[in-house]
C-alpha cells in the first residue's frame, strides 16, 4: 500500500510545524512534508525537531508554483503559512501580505486540484471587521472588558463571537486577505470537488511560538517576563483590558485530527475555532498569571492610543464546530503560561537573541 502524503505549508513555523510532528507521531505509515520559506525570524530552530520526528522538510514558497509543483502528489494539504500580522500591511508593502495569504493560498489550491488532495485551511478570527468587533456592547469590570447580555448586531453572544457575525466593513489587508481566500477556497471546493474545510481560529498559543508585538502576544508576554524587559498596554486607554480568547496548539490539531478523519462529513464547512469564554484573558490577567509561573514583575507602560487594527474584545463562539464534531478544547490558560514559561526557561539562551 502507498504511504498517504501530507504536506503543511508553512511548516517550520510554530502551528505548522507543531501540526507536522503531532501528525507524524498520531498516524502510522505517512509521509509529513514541511515547506517554509524561513522567514519569520525563530522558524529556523524548528528544522531539528521537524527532522528528529521524521518530517521531511523542503525550503520553499508558495508563491512560486515551482516549489509546490517539485514535490509531486499529495494526499492532504494543511494550509498554514501566512504573514499574520495585522500592522504588516500598515508598516510595509502590501505586496508580501497579498502574495503569501492570497495568491500563495491559490497555488495552494491548484497543488490540491492536481492531485485531487483533501484541503485545511487555517483562517483567521481577523476576517471580522473591526469596527463590528468593537462595536459589541461591553461592560468594563477592575481587570477586563466583558460581552454585554443584550447586542444589536447578530452573531454575538455572551459566548462570543458566532459565524453568523456580518461580514461587511474593514478588517485589516491581513484579514481581507484571508477572507478572499475563504471565498476562492469555496469556489474551488464547487467547481473542481476539492474536499475541504475552512477553520477561522483565534490566537494560537504553546511553546515553540516565536512571540512578537503584533503577533504571537501570549509568548512575547511571558518572555518579557523572563527577560526581564519592559511591556505597555497598547491603547484603549492604556489599561490592558482588552481581551482575547486563546487555544493551545494541541487543541487545534485534536480538532485537525478529527476533520482529517470526517472530511466527507463536513466539506465545505466554515468553523469559527478557538478557546472560547473559557479560555479568554484580558492583558492585565495575562500579566498576573505570567508573575505567577515566571516569579517575576517587570514594568508595564501606557499607551492610551489605539493603533490600527486594534479590537477591544474577541472571543470565539465554537458551538458549530463543537455540536457538529464533539470538539471542544481542554487545555486551559493557566497550562498555556505554565508550559510556555517553562519552554522559554529551559531554551533561555537559544531564545534571548529572539524574543529580545
Amino acid at each position: 500500500m502507498t504511504k498517504k502524503v501530507f504536506l503543511i505549508t508553512g511548516g517550520a513555523g510554530f502551528v505548522g510545524s507543531q501540526i507536522a510532528i503531532k501528525l507524524k507521531e498520531s498516524k502510522e505509515d505517512i509521509t509529513v512534508i514541511a515547506l517554509d520559506n524561513l522567514k519569520r525570524r525563530g522558524s529556523e530552530l524548528s528544522l531539528h525537531r521537524l527532522k528528529d520526528h521524521d518530517v521531511s522538510f523542503i525550503h520553499g514558497d508558495i508563491r512560486n508554483k515551482e516549489d509546490l509543483e517539485s514535490i509531486g502528489p499529495i494526499d492532504c494539504l494543511i494550509e498554514c503559512s501566512a504573514e499574520p500580522s495585522v500592522l504588516a500591511s500598515y508598516q510595509g508593502s502590501a505586496g508580501y501580505v497579498l502574495n503569501t495569504n492570497l495568491f500563495g493560498t491559490i497555488n495552494c489550491l491548484d497543488i490540491a486540484k492536481k492531485y485531487g488532495s483533501d484541503f485545511i485551511f487555517l483562517s483567521t478570527s481577523r476576517v471580522y471587521p473591526i469596527k463590528s468587533i468593537n462595536a459589541i456592547k461591553c461592560y468594563e469590570t477592575e481587570k477586563r472588558y466583558n460581552i454585554s447580555e443584550q447586542q444589536v448586531l447578530p452573531g454575538i453572544s455572551e459566548k462570543g463571537i458566532s459565524e453568523t457575525f456580518p461580514l461587511i466593513g474593514i478588517r485589516s489587508l491581513y484579514g481581507a486577505t484571508k477572507l478572499c481566500s475563504e471565498f476562492i477556497i469555496q469556489e474551488y471546493m464547487d467547481m473542481y470537488g476539492i474536499k475541504g474545510v475552512i477553520n477561522r481560529c483565534s490566537l494560537i498559543a504553546g511553546p515553540w511560538q516565536m512571540g512578537k508585538t503584533d503577533q504571537g502576544v501570549i509568548a512575547l508576554w511571558v518572555a518579557k517576563h523572563i527577560y526581564d524587559d519592559e511591556l505597555n498596554y497598547i491603547g484603549f486607554g492604556g489599561k490592558g483590558k482588552q481581551v482575547r480568547d486563546i487555544l493551545h496548539v494541541e487543541d487545534l490539531f485534536s480538532l485537525l485530527k478529527i476533520q482529517m478523519d470526517r472530511m466527507n462529513e463536513i466539506c465545505g464547512q466554515i468553523f469559527n475555532v478557538g478557546g472560547g469564554q473559557i479560555n479568554s484573558l484580558s492583558l492585565k490577567e495575562l500579566t498576573e498569571l505570567c508573575k505567577r509561573y515566571t516569579r517575576k514583575s517587570i514594568k508595564i507602560g501606557r499607551i492610551e492610543d489605539n493603533r490600527p487594527g486594534d479590537i477591544k474584545i474577541f472571543i470565539t463562539d465554537h458551538s458549530l464546530v463543537t455540536q457538529t464534531l464533539g470538539w471542544k478544547p481542554v487545555i486551559g490558560c493557566d497550562e498555556i503560561i505554565k508550559e510556555t514559561a517553562d519552554w522559554i526557561k529551559n531554551n533561555r539562551e537559544l531564545l534571548e537573541p529572539i524574543f529580545r
